[in-house]
């Protein structure tokens, strides 16, 4: 008799693959990161601040896939710690600004040998690492687009 359950066995599930997966990469980020005194989703923000400079709370929800009500409690205690500031746009009240401050502004150069150290640390080829991001990349646009993200 066939095991008509084989498919719901949890490590033929994609969503834990992932779910774990990106929990093991948070754990070995977290050393690096407390060195820096910030935490992982903190660091995300401070990636796009670094390429951009300034964006609006919007914007960074986009980019970061969080809704503000997640986004806005981070970047207050980011803007507590020196880190950022906030401001209305002169333009349209209703839009906050977010701008790095130069203590965050100053972490990058601190935090540049993350990518590079946390690549190692999957010992995986970069042939591997490259399919990988693709991999994940073509999931996420996929994901967002039957969700309406996209």
């Amino acid at each position: 008799m066939v095991n008509d359950f084989e498919h719901m066995k949890l490590d033929r599930q994609l969503c834990f693959l992932l779910y774990a997966s990106s929990r093991e990469m948070t754990k070995l980020y977290k050393p690096l990161l407390d060195e820096l005194g910030i935490t992982y989703p903190q660091y995300l923000a401070l990636l796009l601040l670094w390429e951009h400079e300034s964006l609006s709370v919007k914007k960074m929800g986009e980019l970061l896939y969080l809704d503000s009500g997640t986004l806005t409690p981070m970047l207050k205690r980011m803007e507590q710690r020196g880190l950022i500031t906030r401001q209305r746009s002169p333009e349209d009240e209703r839009s906050v600004i977010v701008k790095l401050t130069a203590e965050g502004a100053s972490l990058k150069e601190k935090a540049r040998c993350i990518p590079t150290d946390m690549l190692a640390q999957t010992n995986l080829p970069a042939d591997k690492l490259m399919h990988l991001k693709e991999a994940l990349r073509t999931l996420l646009d996929s994901l967002t687009k039957e969700n309406g993200k996209a």
